[in-house]
């Protein structure tokens, strides 16, 4: 219903990019990008799909409560452990930051990763706050069901350790394709670390801080890159 819906419409929009005249070097993918020219619309429509999308999360906290086990508990989604989630989750942002930055520089050049178009930060006063709230979205969305639930469910299922935390990637790299050949390998990557993290520590709330920090960053801080450098982030002419 969500990122399963989601991973289809990515596989369909990569086979249109690569059956293109022009290469993936010279496409382009928008990053939350305007629904209406109109003020009160745009904010309504950003605003909503937030809203929405998070139905999906309580869903799964639904389908996961059992008498007297807590489905916050059952996936370490919860303040129990403040300090030591916060330490996690800026060091998986520290292992994953710096080499996806890479990652998708080097796909930029050697041509098979789209340009991503950000929102311009100076639309309207709302727009940095819900692009915060959107980088929430995405991260609750993805770390709860992607890895909290689907871990959960799939061991139910009997299956093991690894052909869990291999699904989970590549699923996380599939919705990924509509940028391009490089973001599938690196968001699969980044799904095989989270999930070995999840497996080992049995909490989700680092990697939805994490997520959550990453997402910020590429949201706010593109635009501003792409200010910067604009000969080295820019789609090609």
């Amino acid at each position: 219903m969500s990122l399963g819906a989601s991973a289809l419409y990515s596989i369909i929009s990569i086979i249109a990019r690569l059956t293109d005249a022009r290469p993936l070097s010279e496409q382009s993918a928008t990053l939350n990008g305007s629904q209406s020219p109109r003020e009160w619309l745009d904010f309504s429509y950003q605003f909503l799909s937030i809203f929405f999308a998070l139905f999906a999360v309580a869903l799964v906290l639904y389908l996961l409560w059992l008498p007297g086990q807590s489905p916050f508990r059952r996936l370490g989604f919860n303040f129990t452990q403040p300090g030591c989630d916060l330490m996690r989750g800026f060091g998986l942002v520290l292992v994953i930051g710096i080499p996806g930055l890479g990652l998708y520089l080097a796909g930029r050049s050697l041509g098979f990763t789209v340009a991503i178009v950000p929102s311009p930060l100076d639309t309207f006063w709302w727009t940095i706050p819900i692009l915060v709230l959107s980088a929430l979205r995405s991260a609750l969305v993805e770390e709860l069901i992607v890895v909290g639930y689907l871990f959960t469910r799939l061991r139910e299922l009997g299956w093991s350790t690894w052909t869990i935390i291999v699904s989970s990637a590549l699923l996380r790299g599939s919705y990924h394709l509509y940028q391009g050949i490089g973001p599938f390998f690196g968001n699969a990557a980044m799904g095989v670390l989270f999930g070995w993290c999840y497996l080992r520590w049995g909490r989700t709330m680092p990697l939805v801080i994490a997520h959550w920090i990453l997402d910020i960053v590429s949201f706010v801080g593109y635009p501003l890159a792409l200010t910067w450098w604009p000969g080295l982030l820019a789609p090609a002419a």
